[in-house]
């Protein structure tokens, strides 16, 4: 395998420059690698949405594409392995910069599901009470549209009707909880949760 070296210099007794080879370190290589090696499997984990907001290099992202549907044997392992030589050839700071603004985004769409959804049950199951209370909070929501949202959504639980009414509840909360910036990752959080009702 060829190894690449790192070059150094220094002037002879003449004054010319002469260039040497500085053997690279092996254990920073390993070191190195095992970091690459892991970024490979955490991308393979992304949704296509997350996957081609990294940007990545058109070979990589299609490596990506293959592994992430791959059952966890040698073939995959092997799949990584190139993954995480064709990321050792390219600088990776700005595809590990993303990754964790992804990572900061998504946190914060993960937390405003849960309070919307909180909300919701909540006020389906509190009605005026749980509205006032919602309203102290959130004195800028329309309480018309939220007394209408939340009536129809009762009325619906009581019929054990689909939950259309509670679905635009749930949306109006995540609209009036929303933290600016988040809409890359909305969408998906959305669906899971409409997925989730449907199989109660």
């Amino acid at each position: 395998m060829n190894e690449e070296y790192d070059y150094e210099y220094e002037y002879d007794e003449s004054g010319e420059i002469v260039y040497y080879a500085v053997r690279p370190n092996k254990t920073q290589i390993k070191k190195d690698m095992a970091v690459l090696f892991a970024l490979s499997e955490e991308i393979s984990e992304l949704s296509a949405a997350q996957l081609k907001l990294l940007e990545l290099p058109e070979k990589i992202h299609k490596a990506v594409e293959e592994v992430s549907g791959m059952p966890h044997k040698g073939a995959r392992k092997r799949l990584l392995k190139f993954i995480t030589g064709q990321l050792h050839k390219i600088n990776v700071e700005p595809v590990l910069e993303r990754l964790a603004r992804m990572k900061a985004q998504s946190a914060h769409a993960v937390r405003e599901h849960h309070i919307a959804e909180r909300w919701r049950d909540k006020l389906i199951a509190g009605g005026n009470d749980a509205l006032t209370e919602l309203l102290d909070e959130q004195p800028h929501a329309d309480r018309q549209q939220l007394r209408q949202l939340l009536r129809n959504a009762q009325k619906e639980a009581q019929a054990n009707k689909p939950p259309k009414s509670s679905r635009l509840l749930y949306r109006y909360l995540k609209d009036l909880f929303k933290v600016e910036g988040e809409d890359e990752f909305d969408q998906e959080i959305e669906e899971d949760a409409e997925l989730e009702e449907d199989d109660e």
